[in-house]
């Protein structure tokens, strides 16, 4: 019997890598694609410019020098990996500015001469729409490119250029921001417009009334003499209230007209952060998060991984021809034909629309919010729910109501009463869009029949006194919708702008409206002041429309970038002189050598000085009344006036890098401190406890001992040993080849930081605390802890492309 050779293993290279940005989207496509791609995450961004210099050459043309991002070594080493013995590779990142430029970045790091890239563009996450790109690849789009790297530098020249003239004139780690200083100037502008509104008195006179069939209903006073009246105080009310008194209220006209209300079109990326906001209550940053999570794909039992949404950062009102034909089939069955107009309904973007991707829609208009409601988390099946009704309701009939007004004579003086009645509820049946303005009236639900001639009978006649009030704070949804207004950002930066403007803390919310703080109202102000065309709306407006121009090839980078900094570079000359924080007089004298005491600001905040400074360096803490609701501090009458234990002379509470501390005010001669709370007594070392562990190093006995940060572990025999044994956290080191292990430091000023135990030979660093938890997301190997004063502690990715993010318990 003849033997046959032994078969040879053979192993199957994949003839083409994909690359996208996230483990979700890579799964999804994954599942679309045959065993001829390999689908791997990019995890986001690979190369920036640097962190800790410029990176711009100002004089050779604008040219950036970019750099591999911290950590994304093993990223980069995981894709040419992959890429090893493949022909081609895909581009299949998101499809605007950033996606392009993540494409153009991987393949600046992959290129290889027998390679060829590829770009692949679809606009949902569906079977259809990834083959169809994958049957018609393109090329990198460089107009795209050079888009993004133009607002790149922009944003860096501002950055790195304006923050350390705010870090000498304010406080060091302030900022500035081309687009987060333009949305803050807003909140400023219209805090101000407040504290100027002058409140106005007035006053209205509604009479309750009852016809021949109930309901009763309610009329408000319009005119006196068939001219409008204003009711300006209560003893005009009064004399209005006593010259109805006896007098008949009949009915002069009654006007019925039928009214449409059409539908609002289906989402754009500003739309759909405002209606979640004001709906779901989600914050922007939010919103976004749970959007991405819907379009890269979600779970759905057997039929594996699907996309439910289409791509959601977009201004556009376009929608395919198959999305609608497929809502217009499912309205027909499910409400009626009644319910369908006899055309699609096509809604038109806004002029600066840059209109590449279709408005926000479910991918199926079939697949309703309850038919899945088993695979979404609450948070992606309200997001899911309200982008699945606004798209069904956009192609439905008008609404259809009676709305009646009704004129009412009482001698000299007209009442008038309004309502309305709904004949046809056509898209109000799936959805009606929310408004930001609640004080905004509502006509009555229904009137009695009336007729002209008719008597009525007054119930109650009621003055009310009201006062004006002055424009509204700014919530998320309404501070976006100012935003796009005025042209300010593009829908993938409004979370950003809004994050960035609350971190810096320029602004907080309060009950859901922003307040800029004393240090965003001087960081304003000083930007405004020395910057007044970067910083100023339209200019900034304007600057977006270049960008576009540049995404258009109407205009070449560098130039717009040449226009740019010849202005900018004479202001920042100028500002280097001219900036200056205008000092706060208190009105009271420096109990040391008699001059002026003035509010300033230094490092920690602000603080009282006296104007005489250097030659007097008296100083104290602000009070809280003067301080502010937005940053609370201990006022001097709260604080017992205490002795030093040194030489006698009274205790004052400083604020200092780590927190409150009370100092001699004695001080330089005199260097006493002590923490709030303890007594002099406290402050004296306990003795080391000795443990039964030997030092490593020497082995002497361990020994816990008290330093000025705290407790500690070290060994018995310093300072001939200067062992220190740091906390260990179970979590190893995600550097490439280190085989260490994270562990808790102090740096020299006592701050806690987390750093590899192989420090030198491995200098990676965290300052939020790693635990040892695998990322649900991207399967990182730990997760980071964070506490917050609005938010609690939350637990987020160390990978900065990675978008997790959960509350110590709840997620986020």
């Amino acid at each position: 019997m003849e033997r046959r050779p032994p078969r040879e293993s053979v192993t199957l290279v994949p003839k083409s890598l994909v690359i996208v940005e996230s483990p979700a989207k890579a799964r999804t496509i994954n599942r679309y694609l045959g065993r001829d791609f390999s689908v791997e995450a990019s995890m986001g961004h690979v190369r920036d410019l640097p962190k800790k210099k410029l990176g711009v050459d100002l004089k050779n043309r604008f040219q950036p020098t970019y750099e591999l991002i911290p950590g994304k070594e093993k990223v980069i080493k995981t894709l040419r990996s992959a890429a090893r013995g493949v022909d081609s590779i895909y581009i299949a990142t998101d499809p605007d500015r950033e996606g392009e430029a993540i494409g153009w970045h991987l393949s600046e790091a992959l290129s290889d001469n027998n390679r060829k890239f590829f770009r692949v563009l679809f606009n949902e996450i569906t079977q259809k729409a990834v083959r169809q790109a994958f049957d018609r690849p393109g090329e990198i789009d460089s107009r795209l490119v050079d888009a993004q790297q133009a607002r790149r530098i922009l944003d860096r020249l501002v950055g790195y250029k304006i923050s350390p003239l705010l870090w000498q004139k304010v406080r060091r780690g302030t900022s500035a921001g081309r687009v987060q200083t333009a949305a803050l100037r807003l909140v400023v502008e219209r805090e101000r417009e407040i504290e100027a509104f002058e409140s106005r008195e007035y006053w209205t006179l509604t009479a309750n009334l009852s016809a021949s069939q109930p309901p009763p209903f309610e009329a408000r006073l319009q005119k006196f003499k068939r001219k409008k009246i204003e009711v300006g105080n209560g003893e005009q009310a009064q004399e209005i209230v006593q010259a109805l008194d006896g007098v008949s209220f009949t009915v002069e006209t009654v006007t019925t007209k039928e009214k449409k209300r059409n539908p609002v079109p289906p989402f754009i990326t500003s739309k759909l952060q405002q209606e979640a906001s004001r709906k779901l209550r989600f914050p922007v940053k939010k919103t976004m998060r749970v959007a991405q999570s819907l379009y890269e794909g979600i779970k759905l039992g057997q039929e594996g991984s699907i996309g439910l949404i289409t791509y959601m950062r977009t201004d556009s009102l376009r929608v395919s021809s198959d999305a609608l034909g497929e809502v217009r089939t499912y309205i027909a069955q499910n409400y009626g034909e009644q319910y369908l107009p006899a055309k699609a309904r096509y809604y038109r973007s806004r002029k600066d629309a840059q209109d590449a991707h279709e408005a926000i829609r479910p991918t199926s208009a079939t697949r309703r919010p309850g038919e899945i409601r088993q695979f979404l988390s609450d948070d992606e099946f309200k997001l899911y729910k309200l982008i699945w009704q606004r798209f069904v309701a956009s192609q439905m009939q008008a609404a259809l109501l009676d709305q009646t007004v009704v004129d009412i004579a009482a001698g000299p003086y007209l009442f008038r009463a309004s309502g309305s009645v709904l004949k046809f509820d056509g898209f109000l049946k799936v959805y009606e869009e929310g408004r930001d303005d609640k004080t905004e009236e509502e006509p009555a639900a229904s009137l009695p029949p009336l007729t002209r001639g008719e008597v009525l009978q007054l119930n109650k006649l009621l003055p009310e006194q009201h006062f004006t009030q002055p424009p509204p704070r700014f919530t998320e949804a309404t501070l976006v919708k100012a935003l796009e207004e005025k042209g300010i950002g593009r829908p993938s930066t409004y979370a950003a702008i809004l994050t960035t403007i609350q971190d810096r803390e320029y602004t907080v919310r309060k009950e859901g409206r922003f307040r800029p703080t004393d240090l965003g109202l001087v960081v304003n102000d000083l930007l405004v002041a020395s910057f007044a065309d970067l910083f100023d709306i339209q200019y900034t407006a304007r600057m977006e429309k270049e960008l576009d121009e540049i995404e258009q090839g109407k205009i070449p980078w560098i130039q717009a970038l040449q226009d740019f900094y010849g202005k900018f570079a004479t202001d920042l000359d100028q500002a280097r002189s001219r900036m200056k924080v205008k000092e706060e007089e208190t009105g009271e004298s420096c109990d040391k050598c008699g001059k002026p005491l003035v509010i300033r600001w230094g490092r920690h905040g602000r603080f009282v000085a006296c104007s005489g400074f250097p030659a007097c360096k008296n100083t104290r803490e602000l009070s809280a009344k003067a301080e502010g609701a937005d940053r609370p501090a201990e006022s001097d009458e709260e604080t017992p006036r205490e002795s030093c234990p040194t030489c006698g002379k009274p205790m004052a509470l400083r604020k200092g890098r780590f927190g409150p501390f009370l100092a001699c005010t004695g001080y330089p001669q005199c260097k006493t401190t002590r923490k709030p709370g303890t007594t002099g007594s406290d402050q004296a070392p306990p003795a080391q406890t000795l443990l039964e562990e030997k030092c490593p190093r020497c082995d002497s006995p361990l020994a816990v001992r008290q330093g000025r940060y705290g407790e500690f572990t070290a060994c018995s025999d310093y300072p001939k040993c200067r062992y220190v044994r740091n906390k260990t956290l179970e979590v190893a080191c995600p550097q490439p080849d280190c085989s260490g292990e994270i562990v808790e430091r102090k740096s020299r000023r006592g701050k806690t930081f987390y750093g590899c135990d192989r420090y030198p030979k491995c200098r990676f660093v965290l300052w939020n605390k790693p635990i040892k938890k695998a990322c649900p997301q991207c399967d990182a190997g730990f997760v980071l802890e964070k506490a917050t004063k609005k938010q609690g502690t939350l637990h987020y990715c160390h990978d900065e492309s990675c978008d997790f993010r959960e509350s110590a318990g709840t997620v986020a």
